[in-house]
């Protein structure tokens, strides 16, 4: 007779069956295992790309404004300079399709893969109706935006002027809500208030002077184009992928190549635009605008393939800060107490902006969850503490149980 008979039960089913129900757990576990690395490797990666976008985007751009600013000691043609980096355009596809050489496992023809990126224009294609049409009104807001740009930068310092610009979000929710009827959101209303805010006290920060009333309407009428472009891109196309971008921002240097080439002629012959010869031209500055213009574009669309579309908007705001800084080296702005504050309003109402359309419950179901990790918590201590109650009191005298 066994002393205690009881502890011999769990013993009689340690043969073949529990090995096979045990082996399916523990395969499902190793899976789970794989999958949550899996997860979070991607999540590393692409948050490590994130970082280097966010760097290179917020570089290109305050490079491109600050070598604006340079050029404009010796040079000021703003629109030729807009015509010239626009035109930096047509390489936008070459670059997309040397990037499929190298990274895609089929490889396909340059004119099957323009075919194939063409499709944004509808399932014909690109013909010559579409290209005049499509192309038409995005190639002249394009070219605004930039030449308004140009303009604001002469009048404002440079982080006034991405300080500004960065109002466009503002006004991408609005003319949304308008014409493409999305979703009212409140938090994007006040941001929308506080960007208008920040407009008005930029132009007050300079006690409403001429040059600085024109300047802040030069950057909103930027931002504002900026804004149309993006809401009647995303009417009339929807949405497009990496390689229908670079077709069509390369089809948009085309044509600024083609129909708007007129323009800098004319406004070279009646001298309101007018250098002495093409040699007295400063193309290292010229080129080197353009280049970051064109690498901005990249890094941005790239961005949206590689890593989280938030992060590129993160990018794009950090140039404020990267302008001040350079301007600041340079003695060129002196921050005083309402400059300083409109700044960081705009800044704050681009990043309510990028708040998503359910981030209430969103938030919501995170504080949820929080909660019920604590109460989950708190029941294990408690559990525990009960456990190792009982642990204690069986070692003082309920071990002679089975003895009886």
């Amino acid at each position: 007779m066994t002393l205690f008979p009881h502890i011999c039960i769990p013993f009689l089913f340690s043969g073949d069956d529990a090995t096979q129900t045990a082996h399916p757990e523990n395969s499902s576990r190793e899976n789970r295992i794989k999958a949550r690395c899996q997860s979070c490797t991607s999540f590393v990666l692409k948050a490590i790309w994130g970082l280097l976008i966010i760097l290179s985007v917020s570089s290109s751009w305050v490079g491109t404004t600050q070598i604006v600013k340079i050029t404009y000691k010796n040079f000021y043609c703003p629109f030729f300079m807009t015509w010239f980096s626009t035109n930096w355009n047509i390489m936008f596809f070459p670059v997309y399709y040397s990037g499929h050489l190298a990274t895609a496992q089929e490889k396909q023809s340059p004119m099957k893969k323009f075919r194939e990126c063409s499709r944004i224009f509808g399932e014909d294609g690109l013909t010559l109706k579409l290209f005049l049409k499509r192309t038409a009104p995005f190639s002249i807001l394009w070219t605004l935006t930039n030449y308004l740009y140009l303009l604001a930068l002469k009048k404002l310092t440079a982080t006034d002027v991405s300080a500004l610009f960065c109002c466009n979000k503002a006004f991408v929710f609005l003319l949304s809500w308008i014409v493409l009827k999305d979703r009212f959101m409140g938090v994007r209303i006040v941001a929308a208030i506080m960007a208008i805010t920040g407009i008005v006290m930029m132009a007050y920060a300079d006690n409403f002077h001429a040059d600085s009333i024109i300047g802040v309407a030069f950057a909103v009428g930027s931002a504002s184009t900026s804004a149309l472009y993006k809401v009647l891109f995303k009417m009339f196309l929807g949405s497009a992928n990496f390689g229908e971008a670079a077709h069509f921002v390369s089809t948009l240097g085309f044509f600024n190549l083609i129909f708007i080439s007129f323009t800098p002629v004319i406004l070279y012959f009646t001298k309101v635009e007018h250098w002495s010869s093409f040699a007295a031209l400063p193309w290292g500055c010229l080129c080197g605008m353009a280049g970051l213009w064109l690498a901005f574009n990249i890094l941005v669309n790239v961005g949206v393939v590689l890593t989280y579309p938030i992060l590129i908007s993160i990018g794009t705001v950090l140039s404020v800060p990267g302008n001040a800084a350079v301007d600041l080296l340079k003695q060129e702005v002196i921050f005083n107490v309402v400059r300083l504050a409109a700044t960081i309003i705009i800044c704050l109402g681009f990043l309510l902006m990028l708040l998503p359309e359910e981030w209430d419950e969103i938030t919501l179901r995170f504080i949820n969850s929080l909660k019920e990790k604590k109460s989950e918590e708190h029941v294990d201590d408690i559990t525990d503490s009960s456990v190792h109650l009982r642990s204690r009191s069986r070692a003082n005298g309920t071990v002679s149980i089975p003895l009886a």
